[in-house]
């Protein structure tokens, strides 16, 4: 195998703290699938043929064998090695790639290694539409793209950085994560506090908000046939452009519902927010058009989710949200509880949306993580096994086809490949796999 590491490297996945497996691993790849309009797939015309969508998990060259994690954004896609190098691939319109501006467009999809970061290690690394981010070892936090929504942090008036630059607001700081919505940020911190920057609409910053706009309106008029995805879609983009007058926080700020109480989680929707602290409280806020706050009231401030069990982790789609839950009664078993927006069958669920409940399917597993794209879902388990959902178009579920799932299927690897890790972008996935 080409550029085979002269180390043996661990991994170790937790949840809460409890470890569920450690295998030592050679080394890594990485395997990509489903729309490749963009080059997230970092696959070449050769494998992917006409179109160039990947109806399988399908291996993406030209990276270190020693990747160590995995980020896909809504059209472009993050490796981080073990040596703290971060590579990219994929849209490249808004300069997310960190490759500066002179880059050739026929190159985006091809993996190259992030401009700028030479002088930081980095452990960690997370992407949106236009904007990618880093968290260096020391907790520094570097980000780089173009948005006008303020997504990069750096300042007032601030809208573009061609190479990854300093988040200098948070520089007193350890951030060990980051989630980017279409237009809002947050960082969590070491200490627990939680930090957020961008569009305030409607809540999806705390208290820092002020107007009551929304992305996605209404699903009213959203066909439930083959067309629903393209109508959905318009709807997206008509909602962008009523937010390009949105109140904008220019760089990050302690949001004061949580600046008392310890976090331990955070994830970011197209519109929507939830937060996971200490104490087992959920919050979310943002846009309810959908149900992906997890209450029936239309209210978009900063709320509690009622949750039947423990909460251990968060994570979420579009408009969709999920969350890994543990028995109270029986701390060894835990499940994947799904809310929000279901047109496509992303929730893994039937019915009521609005109200968190079980993913089906699921019974026999242990999930480690979920991760929701647009219109699709991806879990990984405690085997080292990916089970998708949802939409099946362009290949986003790694099946071989294009048909949707309403429950989550196992995604077969010929080659009996551990999986580390998995993450959805928009309309593709991509999965760290151990050779």
């Amino acid at each position: 195998m080409k550029n085979v590491v002269s180390r043996i490297a661990i991994t170790r996945i937790f949840i809460r703290g409890s470890e569920i497996r450690a295998r030592w691993i050679s080394s890594r790849a990485v395997m990509s699938f489903g729309d490749g309009s963009q080059g997230a797939l970092g696959l070449p015309s050769s494998v992917t043929g006409i179109g160039g969508d990947a109806y399988e998990p399908t291996r993406v060259d030209g990276l270190p064998c020693d990747v160590m994690s995995v980020c896909a954004g809504h059209y472009h896609s993050l490796a981080v090695t073990s040596e703290g190098h971060v590579w990219a691939w994929g849209r490249n319109n808004e300069g997310q790639l960190g490759r500066g501006i002179s880059d050739p467009r026929e190159s985006w999809g091809v993996p190259g290694k992030v401009e700028g970061l030479d002088r930081v290690r980095v452990q960690a690394a997370f992407a949106s539409g236009v904007i990618s981010t880093a968290v260096g070892v020391d907790g520094s936090l570097w980000a780089w793209g173009n948005s006008k929504r303020g997504q990069l942090g750096l300042g007032k008036g601030i809208v573009i950085a061609v190479l990854p630059t300093r988040v200098e607001a948070l520089a007193g700081e350890n951030v060990v994560k980051v989630s980017l919505g279409w237009g809002h940020a947050l960082a969590k911190c070491e200490s627990g506090k939680l930090y957020g920057w961008g569009y305030s609409a409607d809540g999806r910053l705390g208290i820092m908000g002020g107007s009551e706009t929304s992305l996605l309106e209404s699903n009213a008029d959203i066909p439930n046939g083959g067309q629903q995805l393209e109508v959905v879609e318009k709807l997206v983009m008509e909602g962008m452009e009523k937010e390009k007058d949105m109140p904008v926080i220019w760089e990050p700020r302690v949001l004061t519902e949580v600046q008392d109480i310890e976090v331990i989680d955070v994830a970011c929707g197209l519109d929507h927010t939830l937060i996971l602290c200490r104490d087992n409280t959920l919050l979310s806020g943002g846009s309810n058009a959908y149900g992906q706050l997890g209450r029936e009231s239309d209210k978009t401030a900063m709320s509690p989710v009622k949750l039947s069990h423990i909460p251990l982790s968060i994570s979420s789609g579009l408009g969709h949200s999920f969350c890994i839950c543990q028995e109270s009664e029986s701390p060894d078993t835990t499940y994947i509880v799904s809310w929000g927006w279901n047109q496509n069958h992303q929730l893994g669920r039937s019915k009521p949306h609005k109200i968190p409940k079980a993913v089906q399917g699921l019974e026999d597993e242990t999930p480690i993580s979920v991760s929701g794209g647009r219109v699709h879902s991806i879990a990984l388990t405690s085997k080292g096994e990916a089970w998708v959902w949802g939409c099946g178009k362009n290949g986003r579920l790694g099946l071989g086809s294009s048909m949707d799932e309403t429950e989550p299927c196992l995604i077969e690897c010929s080659d009996g490949s551990q999986i580390l890790q998995v993450s959805a972008g928009y309309d593709h996935s991509l999965m760290l796999v151990a050779d």
